[in-house]
């Protein structure tokens, strides 16, 4: 896929003269929603979500990385597939590997986070809070001692809100700010965490640690409490190498990774991400070595080979129309 990936690249920065950009689409379709990484159109009876090649971090756009969409696009649906016996999802059809057609709902206002590792760069992260002396942590009381890393007690529940800029919030301040009510609360609290168990399970035996992971859910027209929007993919989940996790932690070393946190630590060391109104580029290696990444997640995954696209925008126009 090497010499795929460094030509998508090249190809978007002349298009776009800013690798931060994923080159602008031409599909024409109604109520338009353009999110951080998909794109959202509210068709007759359903939605049509087109997932992108742009990488968000802080709460902004970072780059555009050479076949993200199609990867995250055919992650979630190998993951809906096999967690539906959990929980229904939104799935109705995958047209093309950058597109879902999906049920139409009323997603909750709360991001379902889950965490296994204590870890974590953002502002949000259990990492950042607890290093910064905070041990009240969206409800759960933690322990001293813990070091960067290093695998919590237990698997927690620990979400955030949906503001401009996420915030943890505990249960009991989700129920007592209106957000959910305790009974839609406390049956989406289980489910995500016997869908993030099974991920675990499933990754362990890959060769991989599943660390941490967020999910939304919503309501479908029916009333029925439905998975939605994206599911244990590189952008919404931390995966690390298992075998190589042990022997680095004793050295002290970060955890070998294949997520996008070794692009969120270098815009962290080189600006103020949630400060600076302008960022730097991210260095073409480092994009293309993300892209890899995610192409080699989704493979060691679901066992299969990634197929490159074809058709590049024009593939996407076709599959929307037919």
């Amino acid at each position: 896929h090497e010499t795929a990936i460094s030509a998508c690249y090249d190809a978007k920065a002349q298009v776009t003269g800013d690798s931060r950009l994923a080159p602008p689409t031409s599909i024409t379709l109604p109520s338009r929603i353009r999110g951080k990484v998909r794109d959202q159109y509210h068709l007759p009876s359903s939605i049509l979500l087109l997932t992108t090649d742009r990488q968000s971090g802080f709460d902004r756009s970072l780059a555009s990385v050479p076949f993200k969409g199609s990867v995250l696009n055919q992650i979630s649906n190998f993951w809906f597939k096999k967690t539906e016996h959990i929980i229904p999802n939104h799935i109705l059809s995958l047209p093309h590997s950058n597109i879902t057609v999906a049920k139409k709902c009323t997603p909750f206002a709360v991001e379902m986070v889950v965490r296994s590792y204590m870890t974590g760069s953002t502002s949000t992260s259990i990492w950042k809070n607890y290093s910064s002396g905070i041990r009240d942590y969206c409800g759960h009381n933690l322990r001293e001692g813990y070091v960067k890393n290093v695998k919590l007690d237990e698997t927690i529940f620990t979400p955030t809100t949906k503001d401009e800029h996420d915030r943890p919030i505990s249960c009991e301040e989700i129920v007592s700010e209106g957000l959910m009510t305790k009974e839609d609360l406390d049956f989406c609290s289980q489910k995500v965490l016997e869908v993030f168990k099974f991920g675990q399970e499933w990754a362990a035996d890959r060769g991989l640690i599943l660390v941490d992971t967020k999910f939304e859910l919503g309501k479908d027209e029916n009333g029925d409490i439905i998975l939605i929007d994206e599911v244990l993919t590189p952008d919404s989940s931390r995966y690390w190498i298992k075998s190589s996790y042990e022997e680095r932690i004793a050295a002290g070393k970060e955890p070998e990774n294949i997520d996008k946190e070794f692009l969120r630590l270098w815009f962290s060391k080189n600006c103020d991400p949630y400060a600076d109104e302008v960022l730097p580029d991210a260095p073409k290696d480092m994009v293309c070595e993300l892209s890899r990444r995610y192409v080699g997640l989704y493979e060691m995954i679901t066992g299969e080979a990634f197929i490159v696209p074809e058709g590049g925008e024009e593939g996407v126009k076709k599959a929307v129309e037919e």
